[in-house]
């Protein structure tokens, strides 16, 4: 069974040392994403149809939005040891204003890259303070991730060509009508989605709103429904002290199991287990989650 081994939270999004036995469903995040290899066996993931190689001298890069799989193919009694980046493009736009293009659809040109001998130094060196530190310095943590963040993006990214990333797809919808249905589902986590209803509500056909939508966001709306509540039950279960089946039911899922599963299958472990893992440096809850939280009620 698959397992976090740390997890580390904070302003810059999260950082997971997960040990992978098994694969992942197909999902997405809004982040800008970065997989490393810290041990193990060889695997892969798939972006957008495409097969990633995670290796010892490869770096797995993912766009915001883009939709990925986790594929282990390592033989059944073998693991894949991944650091796992999730990183907010509005942390990289507070410390360099280009950054904030780190949420654009095309700011990694490409999914798999080699690894730099400094980017594989400093990502050991950020293990090691995550796996062996007994009281981990949260300044020396966050430190070591930027250093290796800024190496990774400086190599292989295109933030340094930001004319030509403002001449194609913004990361945002720009569609009145696209935000609008992005703002119902955000106001409804507790309800499975209801396509015809979205649709319905900001005046178009399921057909069109399904096309426009995918046009827009990269993603169906069932996978960015999804994210959402993924992203709204991560920070439920890090920043308050609501049960797990309490924070199931707050995110649309009727059964603990049906959560459990959802949950697996988009982090490679349950809820119980990532509340498991010792929380290091986990900064305060956006205002955002804590509003949720006191005007949402379960549902039985």
């Amino acid at each position: 069974m698959s397992t976090a081994i740390k997890i580390f939270q904070g302003r810059f999004g999260r950082v997971a040392l997960l040990d992978m036995d098994g694969p992942l469903v197909g999902h997405a995040h809004h982040h800008c994403h970065i997989l490393i290899k810290t041990g193990g066996a060889d695997s892969a993931f798939r972006i957008r149809g495409k097969r990633a190689p995670l290796t010892d001298d490869s770096v797995v890069l993912v766009n915001a939005w883009e939709y990925h799989a986790y594929e282990h193919e390592a033989p059944p009694d073998e693991r894949t040891l991944i650091l796992a980046l999730y990183i907010e493009p509005t942390w990289l736009a507070d410390i360099q204003r280009t950054l904030a293009l780190s949420g654009h659809p095309r700011f990694f040109p490409q999914h798999c890259v080699q690894i730099t001998p400094t980017a594989r130094k400093i990502a050991e060196e950020f293990v090691l303070e995550l796996w062996w530190a007994d009281e981990v310095s949260q300044g020396r943590l966050e430190s070591l991730l930027f250093n290796l963040i800024i190496t990774v993006i400086d190599c292989y990214s295109g933030w340094r060509d930001l004319a030509s990333l403002l001449r194609s797809k913004p990361p945002v919808s720009k569609d009145a009508r696209i935000r609008q249905a992005i703002s119902l589902m955000k106001n409804d986590l507790a309800r499975d989605l209801d396509i015809d209803g979205v649709a319905a509500a900001v005046g178009l056909s399921r057909a069109h709103f399904f096309a426009l939508f995918q046009q827009h966001t990269q993603v169906t709306p069932l996978v960015y429904a999804n994210v959402l509540r993924f992203e709204a039950a991560l920070q439920l279960l890090s920043h308050t002290d609501s049960p797990v089946a309490l924070v199931g039911s707050m995110v649309g899922f009727s059964t603990p199991g049906h959560f459990a599963r959802f949950f697996r299958q988009n982090l490679g472990i349950t809820p119980t287990g990532y509340l498991a893992v010792p929380p290091l440096c986990r900064s305060a809850p956006p205002i955002s989650v804590v509003r949720w939280n006191v005007s949402k009620t379960s549902r039985s």
